[in-house]
């Protein structure tokens, strides 16, 4: 596979990064239609290990979000700049502390985002509590399901390229 398909199926991941944060985009479906796509073009051991993996990860996922409580952010007061700090904060806890820094950074988001916009501690945290029970857990699956894929995928990408 050449380098500007990897950079197209680079793009389609990132786009469904952030379409997990925009209500009715269906970004994980993004990310493994991507990872998909790379599969069938480079139709390697490791790319059908990696499209594997990332169907399974994004069944459970799915599983888990089902028996979670639907998502109502929008009613709990989520704005699109605590989105942006939760996403922002996901994707920077997921480098600095590979995979499972996705999760406190996601939540450190929000409560950054509501501790600019309130300005005390106590209802910043009270507002964290909220938008995780209104479906903050929900889109924190889904984006770190999307993540260990984009991990997974970059993983195998640079591990083909160095072989």
């Amino acid at each position: 596979m050449g380098v500007w398909d990897l950079l197209l199926v680079g793009l389609v991941i990132l786009l469904g990064l952030c379409g997990v944060l925009v209500p009715g985009v269906p970004g994980s479906w993004l990310v493994w239609a991507a990872v998909m796509w790379w599969a069938l073009k480079d139709p390697r051991a490791v790319a059908w290990g990696v499209l594997v993996g990332a169907t399974v990860v994004l069944f459970l996922s799915q599983v888990v979000r089902w028996a979670l409580p639907p998502r109502r952010l929008k009613a709990s007061g989520a704005t699109r700049r605590m989105t942006v700090y939760a996403g922002a904060g996901a994707f920077l806890g997921f480098v600095l502390v590979p995979v499972l820094g996705a999760i406190p950074g996601f939540m450190g988001g929000i409560y950054v985002s509501e501790r600019l916009r309130l300005g005390r501690h106590g209802e910043a945290l009270a507002a964290l509590r909220t938008a995780m029970r209104s479906g903050g857990s929900s889109v924190l699956t889904e984006l770190f399901t999307c993540l260990l894929i984009t991990g997974a995928w970059l993983g195998a990408v640079l591990w083909e390229v160095t072989r």
